[in-house]
């Protein structure tokens, strides 16, 4: 294991300086098939670390994003049909993956953990927003972009804050019980927020959106725990496929948005990182002290951090696509995405190594 590793640290290092000459002296080959090798073994390379593994995924989406930003045109359309029209079913095949992860007794923690579920529901849906709609406001986005950002504070928890949990020895009875119901208030809660907080930058249709949110992710995690409910532990073959297929899901996703948005990535893209980086990590802070202030057990705090601070970025994107604004509205959630997995990856693993106080 340590000659792999070794052997793809150093096709990494050849790659990255490969990379910066080819931009520095503008070198016939082009920058852009060296740096999709060099996110790509690196990559393999964190996957070959056993401490490092789990920032590998997060590193290979940012290869997908080098590849759409490069070579766009081949993930706009082929032959008359329109990639994007593929998002909303690897959307729908995802959350059903996310189903089949959770049971009806994750909506029994209310009646263990009220508290907690009562604070991180209203910290979540009253945090993220607001500061979607400072940050869009104070940096002067263009209309649909700052509707973007506030569409994915708007948006729910997913299953990742539940995985950050416990890597972080957080409560992740509380983090799968607020994924739950922040999914289930989705349909109601992110079409309000997006009326009154983005309304003034874009029309928004409240009943249309609703019924985005039902047919992209409430139907589908209902399939997905009925599918639980008769077939747990015995479709082995589904359990060990579905991540594979969600990450897959994802990348593709996140490519086909980049390439869409490509021009206004350029434009904007930069300012856009920084108000995603400020948007998350405030939501952490913001979200853990909230819970000091309410005595909350450390543990609690730290579940809470990261469910108001990482969003469903794939719900965010579903409803952009369908408010039919998917290369605009949809590049929020396209950035937050990766750089959510990134924090929520680093903070976890700052937290395990740091003893809970009794």
């Amino acid at each position: 294991m340590n000659k792999k590793k070794s052997f793809l640290l150093l096709i990494t290092g050849i790659l990255f300086l490969l990379t910066c000459l080819s931009y520095l002296f503008d070198l016939s080959a082009g920058t852009g098939p060296w740096l999709i090798g060099f996110f790509i073994s690196l990559s393999l390379a964190l996957n070959a670390s056993p401490k490092y593994k789990g920032f590998s995924f997060t590193v290979l989406i940012f290869a997908a994003v080098s590849i759409a930003m490069y070579y766009p045109q081949y993930l706009v359309e082929l032959n008359g049909f329109e990639f994007k029209k593929l998002i909303v079913p690897l959307l729908q095949i995802i959350m059903f993956g996310m189903g089949t992860a959770m049971s009806f007794k994750d909506f029994y923690g209310v009646i263990k953990m009220p508290k907690g579920v009562f604070i991180g529901l209203t910290c979540q849906f009253t945090i993220m927003p607001l500061l979607g709609f400072s940050l869009a406001s104070l940096f002067n986005f263009p209309p649909e972009i700052a509707a973007g950002i506030i569409l994915i504070g708007s948006s729910p928890s997913g299953l990742a804050s539940n995985v950050m949990a416990y890597l972080a020895r957080a409560n992740v009875a509380l983090s799968v019980t607020l994924t739950a119901f922040a999914t289930l208030l989705a349909p109601l809660m992110t079409p309000f927020l997006m009326k009154y907080l983005a309304g003034s930058f874009v029309p928004i249709d409240f009943v249309g959106m609703m019924t985005s949110i039902l047919k992209i992710v409430i139907i589908p995690v209902f399939i997905g725990l009925v599918f639980n409910f008769f077939f747990h532990g015995k479709a082995k073959w589904l359990d060990q496929s579905m991540p594979v297929v969600s990450m897959a899901g994802i990348a593709l996703i996140i490519m086909i948005i980049t390439a869409a948005g490509r021009d206004s990535l350029l434009t904007i893209g930069l300012l856009l990182i920084l108000v995603a980086i400020i948007h998350n990590l405030l939501g952490y802070l913001l979200g853990y002290w909230s819970c000091k202030l309410f005595k909350m057990k450390e543990q609690d705090c730290r579940t809470i951090a990261f469910e108001v601070g990482m969003q469903n970025g794939g719900l965010a994107t579903g409803i952009a696509l369908e408010m039919g604004k998917i290369a605009t509205v949809g590049l929020a959630p396209a950035i937050f995405g990766p750089w959510m997995n990134i924090s929520g990856s680093s903070l976890a693993t700052w937290w395990r190594d740091r003893t809970l106080k009794k």
